[in-house]
């Protein structure tokens, strides 16, 4: 496994990789994921028990199978039995669930960076060894979150004046002009957003206070490459996520079991993209760093 890092990897190999590192570490890669996630899913389950949801799909009577189905997905109604002040919480407990997402990030960072230099890993030890980086980990990832919305507005704000006055000069090349507007800005900030999500790891790694400009120098030459392979991961995610919702729906409704099934599915995909995230950036470590050679080097030294 480790000679599998120390080399440059193209796109298919990246995805090879990811997905074979997520197999054979499956358990510990989901059991952080669990530990640090999985109490918010749990009282995100209470909450909508007690605000009324049933634990499984009740049928109602004189329904058939067929229209019980169709009802599922006709049911549009995003509060729990209308109540927002149960909703409220349910945004409460997702949010502090938002400062640990990028802990989860980091332990399966370090996880991986243990797998790549041949050595075995144990969670509670990662865990712990992610919290130690809490405060750089929140704050760079503040800043990337505030750069993430400056460039939103940022479009958006161009997109609207250029489009307005397009659209008094001519209607039809108004709209086509927002819609090539509104897919430039998409791949445009894309690829922005991309030379500078590497900040994570290399806060993680490096000792970095924010990382942003580390991850742009990381990426050089490469940014399209790693754009293409998040689309790709998120198109994998999307699809199962996706797959499984209309598949439980259909037969659980909107309950709290079909929150937790899909809750589950949640956590293994972003697992895996967490694991994908590591690979990249150690692939770009290798080709801007030459990490290959040093750890040749180092363990020529050893010998």
């Amino acid at each position: 496994m480790k000679q599998e890092f120390n080399k440059p990897k193209g796109f298919g190999e990246i995805l090879d990789l990811t997905f074979s590192l997520s197999k054979k570490n499956f358990v510990n890669f989901f059991k952080i994921f669990l530990i640090l996630l999985g109490p918010i899913f749990i009282l995100e389950a209470i909450i909508r028990w007690y605000a009324g949801a049933s634990l499984v799909r009740d049928f109602s009577e004189g329904a058939t199978w067929i229209d019980q189905i169709i009802a599922s997905f006709d049911d549009t109604d995003i509060t729990v039995d209308g109540n927002w002040g149960d909703d409220l919480w349910i945004g409460v407990v997702n949010f502090f669930g938002l400062f640990l997402y990028p802990i989860a990030y980091a332990a399966i960072v370090l996880a991986v960076n243990q797998i790549r230099k041949g050595e075995e890993f144990t969670v509670g030890p990662i865990i712990k060894k992610a919290f130690f980086r809490f405060w750089p980990i929140i704050g760079s990832s503040i800043v990337y979150f505030l750069i993430f919305l400056g460039l939103l507005i940022a479009f958006i704000v161009a997109i609207a004046i250029f489009g307005f006055m397009s659209i008094v000069a001519n209607p039809f090349v108004g709209m086509l002009m927002i819609f090539l507007l509104g897919i430039g800005a998409f791949i445009g900030g894309g690829y922005l957003l991309t030379r500078w999500s590497f900040y994570l790891a290399s806060v993680v790694l490096e000792d970095e206070l924010v990382g942003i400009s580390r991850s742009w120098n990381l990426t050089s030459n490469r940014g399209w490459i790693l754009l293409g392979l998040y689309i790709v991961f998120t198109l994998i995610i999307t699809i199962i996520s996706t797959v499984v919702e209309l598949t439980f729906v259909a037969l659980l409704g909107y309950s709290v079991l079909l929150f937790t099934i899909t809750n589950v599915v949640l956590l293994i995909t972003t697992m895996i993209f967490s694991v994908g995230y590591s690979v990249m950036y150690f692939d770009l470590k290798t080709r801007h760093d030459a990490d290959d050679i040093k750890d040749m080097l180092n363990d020529y030294e050893n010998k």
